[in-house]
């Protein structure tokens, strides 16, 4: 008998036909058992001697789960077998693992199993700090998750200090000691303390710092410009300004830099053109219908593709904010099931609601190493602890022919063309300017008609 054949007999089990319990079923020999080993008068094998679980062992008389739990526990208690109480729920999290065979392959031979035993033995430190000068950065990171999941270590924001850090090279770069200290005055009051009050007020999981690093880039870029050209911050004008917004399409980013000098006295005030906001296209509307029908009924396809396709082509939802939503948004009243996007809850017609309650009752089917049994998020991400990126998501729809900016575009088109803008706002969680803005998008008011038909009666020939 082959490996997969043998280690599927081992789990085959089900409610025995003699005692009513779920065992494995041995006899008759084959597929079709229906009776346990005691019930059939048969010798029990293959039963773990820690739990007594009939399954194919990984170790000598233990199961996978119960190896999981015995190294884990001699790596995280150096070999004395009593794990620390602060890093009890780091063990229990890796001892939770829905798969253990690749738990115990990442003990073996993860990074950030080894850094896990030098912070368990005190040859390293348990701190921010030390995780970011070790030279091994990616495990560090995976590890530092895994603390914040487990309480061991403060939860921080994780781009904002990426970002310091970022900023802290790219000053380095810069040659000239002016242009340093002003790039150095703006990303500090300007930009970072923008991205920090905006945590403070909006707390999430994570914080989106593109933007904000275009910013600095644009600034350092623009120096750098006027350099070349032998002129100053101080020295420049209004035709500078101009000639450089013609460089580059990003080139507007600078406006952000320009406004803040003139506002600190470091040049005179100018105007520069805000970044053109480009609508894009819309998913036409039989393929989007198409890409719902799909995602409702095709079995084959992941569950979190499924459900998250969903929100984005009937919902209008980002990519971002469906990455961050929490089991708490979903609530079932009866056999309706709700999503809360906004201030209330909204209807979900199935058979997308028994999609939500699958998606939450079985979780991702490849959870991080070290996340805790019970996690807040609807959509686990690859980090012990953490949302799936709205990268990551992005990929995984695009992987299904789905363009996110496109789908979601047509959704929003599609609601605000049926409900009024303040209700929209509520429901899908949007500025009410922004709500305002799709209807008009839309022609969901009378504003266009009314224009149209005023034009035509003008044009029409006197009789």
């Amino acid at each position: 008998m082959c490996d997969p054949c043998y280690t599927a007999a081992l789990r085959h089990r089900g409610r025995c036909a003699g005692c009513g319990n779920q065992r494995r079923l041995v006899f008759p020999p084959g597929p079709g058992a229906t009776t346990c080993a005691d019930c059939a008068g048969i010798p029990v094998t293959h039963a773990c001697g820690d739990c007594g679980m009939e399954d194919k062992l990984y170790e000598k008389n233990r199961c996978a789960a119960c190896s999981l739990r015995r190294r884990a526990a001699h790596l995280l208690s150096g070999g004395t077998g009593q794990v620390p109480a602060e890093l009890t729920a780091v063990f229990e999290a890796i001892c939770a693992a829905r798969t253990p065979r690749a738990a115990l392959n990442w003990l073996r031979q993860g990074a950030a199993a080894s850094l896990l035993a030098d912070v368990a033995s005190g040859r390293l430190a348990a701190s921010h700090q030390a995780l970011d000068t070790h030279p091994q950065a990616r495990a560090a990171d995976y590890l530092r998750h895994m603390l914040v999941a487990g309480g061991v270590l403060p939860p921080r924001d994780e781009q904002l200090a990426r970002t310091e850090k970022w900023l802290a090279a790219l000053l380095a770069t810069i040659d000239i000691a002016e242009h340093r200290r002003l790039v150095q005055a703006f990303a500090t009051w300007r930009v970072l303390r923008r991205l920090r009050r905006g945590t403070e007020a909006r707390p999430a999981p994570r914080t989106y710092t593109a933007h904000a690093r275009n910013n600095i880039k644009a600034a350092v870029a623009f120096l750098t410009w006027l350099a070349a050209k032998d002129t100053t911050l101080a020295d420049c004008s209004q035709a500078d300004i101009d000639q450089w917004l013609t460089t580059d399409p990003a080139a507007s980013h600078v406006r952000d830099f320009v406004l803040w000098a003139a506002e600190h006295r470091h040049c005179d005030e100018f105007t520069v053109a805000e970044p053109e906001r480009r609508t894009g296209t819309a998913t036409a509307a039989d393929q989007r219908w198409e890409q719902v029908a799909t995602l409702l009924h095709d079995d084959h396809l992941a569950t979190i593709d499924r459900v998250a396709g969903c929100f984005l082509l009937l919902f209008g939802q980002q990519q971002s904010r469906i990455a961050v939503m929490t089991t708490d948004q979903v609530s079932q009243r009866g056999p309706d099931v709700f999503v809360r996007f906004g201030q209330h809850d909204v209807p979900v017609p199935e058979p997308l609601g028994e999609l939500l309650l699958r998606l939450i009752a079985e979780g991702k089917p490849h959870t991080a190493i070290g996340s805790p049994a019970q996690t807040p998020w609807l959509f686990p991400g690859g980090l012990p602890g953490r949302p799936i990126t709205a990268s990551h998501l992005a990929h995984r729809l695009r992987a299904l022919g789905i363009s996110t900016q496109a789908g979601r575009r047509a959704a929003l088109l599609d609601l605000a063309a049926q409900v009024p803008a303040a209700v929209l706002a509520d429901l899908l969680n949007l500025h009410p300017t922004t709500a305002t803005k799709w209807m008009h998008q839309a022609g969901g008011d009378w504003n266009r008609y009314a224009a149209e038909l005023a034009r035509t009666r003008n044009h029409q020939p006197c009789e």
